[in-house]
């Protein structure tokens, strides 16, 4: 048996063609074995049928509480969303509105419960739950998420704890601000670690991406593999078949390093076993 496993994941799905294609191409042919889906974005009935007829794919609901569409119409949720129907891009300005309106954590509770249920109605198995932009490790959406993962039966949850000191040999690129990533989500995991225990979600023992995302080049995928010093690991990616307008957003560069045969040789010869969340119970 392997001496360790990983999570290899796929974000996004249901967003845009491209990166259902990018998802399915990297799954067939790639290394990809799991996929967190949109349900209020313009790909999601495209991604659900692709995803049927791929059954080896994990299939997980990826939470979005900021920088994305809402399932419900605006008039119920007024308070959390535009006339458009999406919520603030900044994390920081929805994080802040939860915080102090009694009347926008109502409606991102009501928020959640439709984007659940929107995932049940596909009737694909809930693998795993996480978040846009990880914005589900926030205290009040952690909070409103539990009840919901564990009735909607998710069997597994992404805790964004990266390898900031691996990152930083690879790249210091950016050292400021991944400086500050890993502060704030340390804190904001062991919280999270803190609310799981005697939960049966499972999670890994260490997640690689957030440091490099949109940037999983072929070099650093090879460099945590190689030395990933935990049993089981998520590593994440923002794969597409043509990029996407923002910066480090969806990109072909990631699929690329999915196709990889260096990539998948180096899984072959570290003796690492691909897997997926339900598996890893």
């Amino acid at each position: 048996m392997a001496t360790r496993r990983i999570v290899v994941n796929g974000d996004d799905f249901g967003r845009t063609a491209s990166i259902n294609a990018a998802i399915i191409q990297a799954h067939r042919q790639g290394i990809l074995t799991s996929a967190s889906l949109m349900v209020a974005e313009e790909a999601f009935d495209e991604a659900v049928a692709l995803a049927k007829a791929h059954p080896t794919l994990a299939v997980g609901l990826h939470l979005v509480a900021a920088n994305g569409r809402a399932v419900l119409p605006p008039a119920q949720i007024p308070h959390i969303v535009d006339a458009r129907g999406r919520f603030p891009d900044s994390a920081v300005q929805a994080g802040l509105r939860y915080t102090v309106s009694a009347t926008a954590r109502q409606e991102l509770a009501r928020e959640m419960e439709a984007q659940f249920a929107r995932f049940a109605a596909t009737g694909l198995p809930l693998s795993h739950v996480d978040g846009h932009l990880h914005f589900h490790v926030h205290p009040i959406v952690f909070n409103l998420l539990l009840p919901l993962a564990e009735r909607y039966g998710a069997r597994g949850l992404r805790l964004p704890r990266d390898d900031f000191w691996l990152a930083m040999r690879y790249n210091r690129q950016g050292a400021a601000l991944k400086a500050t990533w890993a502060i704030i989500y340390a804190i904001l995991c062991r919280w999270c670690l803190r609310r799981l225990r005697g939960r049966r979600l499972t999670v890994t023992d260490r997640m690689y991406g957030l440091m490099q995302t949109g940037q999983m080049e072929e070099d650093y995928v090879l460099r945590v593999l190689r030395q990933m010093p935990v049993r089981t690991a998520e590593l994440y990616f923002h794969p597409s078949t043509v990029p996407l307008e923002e910066e480090l957003g969806p990109n072909p560069g990631d699929l690329a390093t999915l196709l990889s045969p260096a990539v998948r040789q180096a899984i072959q010869e570290g003796g690492i076993e691909l897997t997926n969340s339900p598996a890893l119970r």
